[in-house]
């Protein structure tokens, strides 16, 4: 059969572009509220620079009490490379989520002298080496690869998709391009970047899948519901006795040349149907894509950050399996919960070619395997404007989604309504899937898309990824004890793990960040924030009887962990072993800002 031609889907502007507020109101810049203005795009080399920073004060130079600020400077040293760096701030954080501005120098001779993003990279190496008495060879070209990504990203110009809802809700996915701030490499990637703008959310990609039909005995499925499955059928026409199969099209690039694959094209079990002509947008995790109706979670074969970004065999399965497990809680917290609302996996589709022993070939059931996950429509009300909570939380004027476009014209009193919306909407529901129902939800910035209404306020968010949803054992263990042990074990976290995985995704992945974008613009306001923050916890606190030991812990101020993404990277860890760094509670009694960073590390 041959190709199609997808429909486009894009269109192309120059950068840079602020959309306005879903209400149409005007942009952020000349508001005259007395706000602080928007800090400049940074450079390629300055973004790097000041990420390197950012993991250093938390992991490494804060927790050994090697940082201070002054004279509107954060200090910190190296002490086993000897190296004293400094970078000017725009404004500190009582969480160190500092703002940096301008190049990095170091300490030369009794003067101060820029370094190059190179140059602080290779101290970085040194301390670390070091510091752990492990050399990590790939550390320095993954860095570089991220500031190639970066460098690229800020130079292209910026494609929309058409205009309304839709449209705005897609460009915040596509807008993060600077990525992760607390994680060293968060744009790099393992992919031929001559390949990777093709697919790559900050290029704007869209794209057809390659539909591919399976003789369905050698088709892999699961549904937790009868239709489950169905977006997926609806994409192309598969010849009776066969099953259509999307597959993206970079990962049919990587796998076309398999030998079974190749075997089973030439004898007719699987069909290339070419390319379809519906439009897919890649969302910010890249190989999970949207067509507007539709999230399909693809494999990809391409290392990502830290991993290598495919749907491992238990994976597929537990998705399908949460989704079933999970549905009388899920329907509890919505009834409770009205204003929240988690995006359901009820299906996977795969491709069964057999391989030695007779089992599914599993490089390629992983390879091809695609989760179904319910699009917005399925849950967000009616109405509203869905936007990607990292780019609502984005410190520079990237996208449409950012708080500052939010509240355009508006002054603190506004800001402060704006947080208190959001963190009722946020935090209870996330709290109570932990204690109630012994879920561990993973509500970080990039799992959580806000909806809001025609003024921009906060009407509802929708938590997203049952990749990283797991289940406490003891109230899961009749459930978990029917399932396959290769799909339980990935589904369980034990109840001291699961609380640290909520309360960072929850606290210091989301809250603090999306605080510190509102902190950028009413730098007064950070202790009031947090004060809101402190409120909605300890009105949760007092919604449990007996008391939550873990909640009580929270609200005098107990250390928070975050994730050592710095040292996983180094140590090259799986994302599911990262260890994590305990940093300053914004609750505790207020200590200078010399010392707001100190932790020490733990798991």
């Amino acid at each position: 059969m041959p190709s199609t031609t997808p429909r486009p889907l894009s269109r192309t502007v120059s950068r840079p572009a602020h959309p306005a507020r879903p209400d149409g109101a005007a942009p952020e810049h000349g508001e005259g509220d007395g706000t602080a203005p928007p800090p400049a795009v940074p450079s390629a080399d300055d973004a790097v620079a000041h990420t390197l920073l950012n993991c250093l004060v938390r992991e490494v130079s804060g927790p050994e009490g090697q940082t201070s600020v002054a004279d509107g400077r954060l200090t910190l040293r190296l002490p086993r490379r000897g190296a004293t760096l400094r970078v000017a701030l725009r404004r500190t954080s009582r969480t160190g989520h500092h703002r940096f501005t301008g190049p990095v120098a170091e300490e030369r001779d009794g003067g101060w002298t820029p370094v190059t993003w190179q140059r602080l990279a290779e101290h970085v190496h040194a301390e670390l080496t070091l510091r752990s008495g492990v050399v990590n060879d790939e550390f320095l070209a993954q860095l570089a690869a991220g500031h190639r990504a970066v460098r690229t990203a800020l130079a292209a110009p910026r494609r929309t998709h058409g205009g309304g809802a839709l449209a705005a809700y897609l460009a915040s996915e596509q807008s993060l391009l600077l990525g992760h701030r607390f994680h060293p490499t968060p744009k790099a990637h393992g992919g031929d970047p001559d390949r990777w703008a093709a697919y790559a959310p900050e290029a704007g990609a869209a794209f057809g899948l390659r539909l591919l039909a399976v003789r369905e005995e050698l088709t892999a499925e699961e549904c937790a519901e009868p239709g489950a499955a169905s977006p997926l059928d609806r994409l192309g026409d598969a010849p009776p006795g066969y099953r259509l199969l999307p597959a993206h099209p970079w990962q049919y690039e990587l796998l076309r040349e398999r030998p079974a694959l190749r075997a089973a094209l030439a004898r007719g079990d699987v069909l290339d149907l070419g390319t379809g002509t519906v439009p897919f947008v890649p969302t910010a995790s890249v190989r999970t894509l949207y067509d507007g109706e539709t999230f399909l979670k693809f494999s990809l074969d391409v290392r990502i950050t830290n991993c290598v970004r495919k749907n491992a065999h238990y994976e597929l399965s537990g998705a399908v399996a949460l989704t079933r497990l999970l549905r009388p809680a899920l329907d509890d917290l919505a009834a409770r919960f009205p204003g929240a609302a988690v995006l359901r996996e009820p299906a996977y589709r795969g491709l069964a070619l057999p391989g030695p022993g007779g089992a599914p070939d599993r490089d390629l059931l992983e390879g091809f395997g695609v989760i179904v996950r319910e699009g917005l429509g399925a849950r967000q009300r009616a109405g509203t404007t869905a936007l990607l909570a990292a780019a609502v939380a984005d410190e520079y004027p990237n996208g449409p989604g950012r708080v500052r476009h939010l509240l355009a014209g508006r002054g603190s009193a506004a800001a402060l309504d704006w947080w208190r919306r959001y963190l009722d909407l946020l935090v209870p529901p996330v709290l109570a899937a932990y204690f109630d129902h012994g879920l561990v939800l993973e509500p970080h910035l990039q799992n959580v898309v806000v909806c809001v209404d025609g003024d921009g306020l906060p009407a509802q968010v929708l938590l997203r990824d049952l990749e990283g949803a797991k289940l406490l054992p003891g109230p899961h263990a009749r459930a978990l004890a029917a399932l396959p042990p290769d799909v339980a074990g990935p589904l369980t976290y034990d109840p001291a793990r699961g609380w640290h995985r909520v309360v960072y995704c929850l606290l210091v992945n989301h809250v603090a960040e999306l605080l510190a974008a509102l902190a950028d613009r009413h730098p007064r306001l950070e202790d009031a924030l947090w004060q809101e923050v402190r409120g909605v916890l300890a009105r949760c606190a007092g919604g449990h009887r007996p008391a939550r030991p873990e909640l009580t812990a929270l609200l005098d101020g107990a250390r928070l962990p975050a994730k050592a993404n710095l040292l996983t990277r180094w140590r090259r860890d799986a994302d599911r072993d990262a260890g994590y760094v305990l940093i300053d509670s914004p609750f505790a009694p207020r200590r200078p800002v010399a010392a707001a960073t100190p932790g020490t590390e733990a798991g």
